[in-house]
């Protein structure tokens, strides 16, 4: 075996690598997510209740800005398979579309434009476009780091770990500190602004600085060079989506899981304010629970994973997840359990639980799409792929954008009012943190069951892929 750089061992392009090397690439989904997270945690709460838009304006902003991204997603996937920057194929974007990215999220939380539909559109899109910018090549740089099996689920767990780390710090930190920048101690009024300002300045610049880390400690080993690569095209997206079945199967479970994540977390923060009645440290508690199981699964995956199989582990997960949808449900229905905050917080851990698991470790399924991808047609476009992923993930980033709004619309949701809301209004926001979800969960186990590459059968896509070069 050779060694590089004491260490990695390298053997057919089957990499270990160490720790460094992992909470560095690790550290990039940690970054987007003090960003991201924050825009889909909270953004709808400041839109409505801060900025001063409506629930149905404010929808229909999240399904254009989707719109725009199917259609900029796959230019930037194709861009980055056919272009190999000095600085690195996929990390130079870490450090290149960082930088604007931080600064659309901080725009985006400015309320100097008061109202205004235009700005938030143009804010917004352009946080959008420098997310895709970063997110299309940081899923790229996953597969070209290495091609071992166990070492992407180890990479995927640590990946998950961090990135579960930064939305804590998103869901319990954010409304902690608006609340004490705020005057009125609050997070859900107009002269809550500077203080959401505030906030996100913060929270984007740390994602700045963890962007550039991570460019510092990944190195790409499996990627095409320049003349396998120079005929790729826009058009590749949809012949790979077509002849690779894994990755349709793969693609229609990111928009169901995504869908699902982005309908429930959005809805959270008006859950405990007008469900459960919470207050702002209550809210911090109940959003950070969405994050802390990761601490304590996520490095059981690899285990799991081996004992009862990738398939199974879905399966159980996301079981987890609708028991605990179905207890918050009953809870917030329930007048005499409501009061119990303890029970709405122990549903949360257990729906959270499940969540982090199951859509965490499908992270790690991308690369063996990847692979396949190869291994059929002999080019490993990576770029084409997380795009084509990043559309559907974006989908259902749409779906959890769309409906909100559309709910908060229909059942005359007063963003006005900043302590209580009707009982339509109180059962459409329910609907929106439990039942909307479970069944769309209820999907997404089905979508599962027809993924059909095993590991031993990606084991032997990859030794034979390396074969084909000797």
């Amino acid at each position: 075996m050779n060694q590089d750089n004491n260490q990695c061992t390298e053997r057919d392009g089957f990499y270990k690598l160490s720790w460094l090397q992992r909470i560095g690439f690790g550290s990039g989904d940690l970054a987007q997510n003090l960003i991201y997270q924050t825009i889909c945690m909270y953004l709808l709460l400041f839109y409505t209740n801060v900025f001063g838009l409506s629930p149905a304006s404010a929808a229909l902003m999240f399904l254009v800005v989707r719109l725009v991204d199917v259609l900029w997603d796959p230019l930037v996937g194709t861009f980055v398979d056919k272009h190999q920057p000095k600085l690195g194929k996929y990390r130079s974007y870490l450090v290149l579309g960082g930088i604007p990215l931080s600064g659309f999220a901080i725009l985006c939380f400015y309320d100097g434009f008061s109202g205004s539909l235009l700005y938030a559109y143009i804010t917004y899109v352009g946080m959008s476009m420098c997310y895709t910018l970063v997110n299309v090549p940081y899923g790229a740089l996953n597969a070209s780091l290495t091609r071992d099996t166990n070492e992407i689920t180890v990479l995927t767990s640590v990946r998950m770990f961090m990135a579960n780390l930064g939305g804590l710090a998103v869901a319990y930190g954010v409304p902690k500190i608006v609340a004490a920048l705020s005057p009125d101690g609050l997070t859900n009024t107009k002269s809550d602004a500077t203080a959401w300002f505030v906030t996100m300045t913060c929270f984007a610049l740390a994602g700045m600085i963890l962007l550039v880390f991570c460019f510092t400690q990944t190195k790409e080993r499996v990627v095409m060079d320049k003349k396998e690569t120079a005929n790729v095209k826009v058009s590749d997206l949809w012949k790979e989506f077509v002849r690779n079945r894994p990755l349709r199967v793969l693609a229609f479970f990111f928009i169901t899981a995504f869908a699902m994540m982005a309908v429930g977390n959005s809805a959270g923060s008006y859950y405990m304010i007008y469900n459960v009645n919470g207050t702002s440290d209550q809210m911090a508690n109940f959003m950070a629970l969405g994050s802390i199981p990761a601490f304590i699964f996520m490095p059981m995956v690899p285990a799991i994973k081996r004992k009862i199989g990738k398939k199974q582990m879905f399966y159980v997960f996301l079981s987890i997840a609708i028991v605990g949808m179905a207890i918050l449900y009953i809870v917030s229905m329930v007048p005499e359990l409501k009061s119990k905050i303890w029970i709405v917080y122990v549903a949360q851990f257990i729906k959270s639980t499940g969540v982090i698991v199951a859509t965490g470790y499908m992270w790690a399924l991308v690369p063996e799409v990847i692979s396949y991808g190869e291994y059929t047609t002999g080019r490993r476009i990576s770029g084409i792929v997380n795009a084509l992923t990043g559309i559907f993930y974006k989908a259902g980033m749409a779906l959890g954008g769309v409906v909100p709004g559309l709910v908060l619309a229909l059942v005359h949701f007063d963003k006005d009012n900043a302590v209580s809301q009707t009982p339509m209004a109180q059962q459409g926001i329910l609907w929106l943190v439990c039942v909307i979800p479970a069944l769309l969960l209820v999907l997404a186990m089905f979508i599962i069951s027809r993924y059909e590459l095993t590991d031993e059968k990606i084991d032997f896509i990859n030794r034979e892929i390396e074969k084909m070069k000797d």
